[in-house]
Order: structure tokens, then sequence, then C-alpha cells
């Protein structure tokens, strides 16, 4: 047989080497167990922004922004998009339920703001379906009173999907034939495992098809989107993060945990950074504690102090409604927390909700018989037992709402937002106050950064 001579070539020569690395790739992770008001600060950077990527998760993540009097609520969309001039990326570590994408961005579009042509969806990330959803309930049943506590979004079987190698990812959407053969074959798994539940395949194959020409436009390979934008100075690339540390699958609360990588390593393996490119990591920090579902939680409250941070924080899921458990901050976990993500700078967030409390508490050591702990334990039975110490500070009476400035702080508020700086050895860069998009002060960065507490 003959040589085939390609006349069309599939891509454009790559000549020379690639052009050095830019230091222009922000990141916004959550500090604690999720809900600490990372779409405001995302909100805020995203101005500036030319590239707005998710880099993990799925539709079980949920960030609410508040623009000029207008609530939006982002699950899958990175909030940067709200911005004309900003194009949305979902990188390969995501995976994507096509309903809910496609809802969302209609929603948007409802509220005036069109995205459809500033998305793009890596061509290797994993899909979840339906019947991903159907597991999830089925796999929460079957563990009884050990529930992990799931949004039951199918996001935890679709990752299982894509570590079983059985998964289908965004380009067999336009591989007909291979993309029936997998979606039965999926199906037909789960099935075999957790008996014959009620599953239309063909009508999702259809329905399938249809998602497939819409997507078609936004999708593409990531890699070289951010290996070109990462090497641009002018281009600058905010990542926003979904979950947070404590949920991360490596490092959380396990099993009581999300199944991505929530960490800053999740940013390199998610979206095809190059670690060189990572400018900032910015850790948010809620001012006091709160997780939602089941695990272990050392600082929780159940007492009239935690019904006044449920209450006044309007402590419920963004993606669920569910009511989330409310505690005291822990410094253990933050400190353990910036261990593994070195954060550059921390934007801690509803400090007002703590206004009208008389005494506030901070957890500095865990103690197991008799034994200070070095670290945040891996062990569950070991973090059930601790006994934690906690620093004591005199609360504050005053709205901080209308508090533009540090300086317009009341002074137990300042010396509050103090100790946190110093014991975790990062500086305090944002301070949220209120619930709007406006209600955040700016703390200028010094050259001199707080050492850690001793």
């Amino acid at each position: 047989m003959g040589a085939t001579s390609i006349t069309t070539p599939l891509a454009p020569r790559i000549e020379g080497k690639l052009a050095p690395v830019c230091r222009n790739v922000t990141v916004v992770l959550g500090a604690q167990w999720g809900d600490e008001g990372k779409g405001k600060l995302v909100h805020i950077l995203g101005q500036q922004a030319d590239l707005c990527c998710r880099c993990q998760g799925g539709n079980n993540a949920g960030h609410t922004i508040v623009d000029k009097g207008i609530k939006y609520d982002f699950h899958l969309l990175p909030s940067g998009v709200i911005y004309p001039r900003c194009t949305g990326v979902i990188g390969n570590g995501v995976v994507i339920h096509l309903p809910s994408f496609f809802a969302e961005i209609d929603k948007l579009q409802a509220q005036g703001i069109d995205v459809s042509e500033r998305m793009r969806v890596s061509d290797r990330a994993h899909l979840v379906f339906d019947f991903h959803q159907t597991v999830d309930g089925l796999k929460e049943a079957e563990l009884g009173n050990a529930q992990v506590g799931t949004t039951r979004k199918g996001i935890g079987p679709a990752y299982a999907n894509k570590a079983s190698r059985s998964g289908l990812r965004v380009h067999h959407l336009f591989q007909r034939n291979d993309f029936r053969q997998r979606l039965v074959r999926a199906v037909a798994s789960r099935q075999k495992r957790y008996g014959p539940f009620e599953y239309d395949v063909e009508a999702e194959i259809a329905r399938y098809e249809a998602y497939a020409e819409r997507l078609r436009p936004m999708v593409t390979d990531v890699v070289p989107l951010i290996s070109d934008a990462v090497r641009d100075p002018a281009q600058q690339i905010l990542v926003e993060g979904a979950n947070a540390l404590l949920l991360d699958i490596d490092y959380g609360t396990y099993p009581f945990v999300t199944s991505s990588n929530t960490t800053v390593g999740g940013v390199f393996t998610g979206l095809g950074v190059p670690p060189s490119a990572l400018k900032r990591s910015i850790g948010v920090v809620k001012a006091y504690t709160t997780r939602v579902g089941s695990g272990p939680f050392p600082t929780e409250l159940v007492d009239a102090v935690g019904e006044h941070l449920t209450d006044v924080g309007h402590e419920y899921g963004t993606t669920t409604g569910r009511k989330r458990r409310c505690g005291w901050l822990d410094g253990v976990a933050l400190r353990f927390s910036h261990r593994i993500n070195d954060y550059t700078s921390i934007n801690l967030t509803k400090l007002d909700v703590l206004s009208g409390l008389p005494t506030l508490q901070i957890a500095v050591g865990y103690c197991v018989d008799g034994q200070y702990l070095t670290s945040f334990p891996a062990d569950l039975s070991v973090l059930a037992r601790v006994e934690v110490e906690y620093k004591r500070m005199p609360g504050w009476t005053e709205d901080l709402s209308q508090c533009t400035t540090y300086d317009a702080l009341p002074q137990a508020a300042k010396d509050y937002v103090q100790f946190i700086q110093t014991w975790i050895g990062v500086p305090i860069e944002w301070i949220g106050v209120g619930a709007g998009s406006d209600a955040m002060i700016h703390l200028p960065l010094t050259v001199e950064t707080p050492t850690e507490h001793a």
C-alpha cells in the first residue's frame, strides 16, 4: 500500500521553543470545609481576569454572588464569567453534568448575561449522567448510619468510573457508536452492582446527541489554551477552586470528603497549569467554621451561639439548601491547610456575623490522652476524641456592614483579625463584612509577613 499524502494539516506545525512561563495565575481556594464565600473574591478578582477556570469538582459546588442587587448562583460555571471580558474554562479535572451545565447557562441568559460564546470546555473532562446520581443515592442508602452526606449529584460515582477507566469523556460525545456502547456498558455495570434500577438508556442517548451539538462550539483542547495564556504577559488567569481543603480526597476527613483534589495540586493536574505559573494562592477563611453533611467537627456548637451563626450567617447550602453545621474558628485545621497550600494571603469572610457575641473562641490546640497533637490527624477515631484548647477573645456589638476600611473596625474585631493572621502566619488581604460584593475591606499587602505563632 502506498503512502497517503495529508494535504490539510490537523494542527499547525510547531516551530522552535515555547515562550517562557509567566507568573500570571491566581488561585482561590477554600481553606476549611467549603462554603467560605470564595465566589465573592472571585467576583472581585474576575474584573481583571482574561480566563476564569474551574479545575475540579462538579455541580456539587455552589457559589453565590450579589452584584448590583442581583443574586447569581454558580455551580459548574466559573463565577468570573459574569464579566463580558472574561472567558470561562472548565478543565479536564471537572466532571460535568450537561443538563445542569446548560440550565445554568440558560438561567444566566435570562438574567441578562450571555456566556454561550465565552465558555471553553476541555475535551478530556468526564461526564456525569443521571444514572450516576441514582447510584449516588443508592450508595448512601447502603451505608445507613455511616452515610457520607453527599449532595447526591453523582460526583463520586462519576469520579469512580474515571478512576476505574470506565468513564465517558466529552470527546466521546462526538463518536456516536462508541458513545452508545460505552454508556450502555456503564449503566449495565452499575445495574449489576445495585440491581435493575429504572433508567431509559435509549432516551439518554438521544438526549445527549442534542447536548453534543449544543456543546460542540465550546469544546476545545484546554492544554494549548492554558499553555498560550501562561506564556502571554498580557493575560491574567484566575482559578476558582471548588469545595475546600478539609474535603480533599487525600487530605480531608476521609471518607467524609469529596472525590477530587481540592488543593493547589488539583489546579495543576485538573487544568494543565504548570506550577511555575502560579503567582498567588489565596486561602478563603470564614471567620468561624461550618461544614455540610456528616463527619467529625471538633469545634461544632450545638447551643445558642451555633444558632446565632446559622441564623445571622444564613448558613444554608447554595446547592442543596441543607442547614450547615456551625462552630468556632479552628486554627489547628487552618495551619494544616496552610502547610499544604502555602497561601500567599487570606480572605477572611463573614466577620460581621460574629457581631453581638460577647466572647469569641479560636481553637489553638488538639489534645488526646494528655498529649498535644502536632497536626490535624488522619485517623477519625483520634479526631473524635480530641479535647480542643481555645484562645478566648472579647467580642463586639458594633455593626460591621458599613465599615469600608480596616481602621473603621472596632478594636475587638481588629484584635480578632490580627490574631488569626499571626496564628496562621499569612497576611489577611481581604475582610468580608457583609453580603454584597462591595462589602469587602482590602488591606494591601506589606513587605513584612507576620511570623507563625509559637
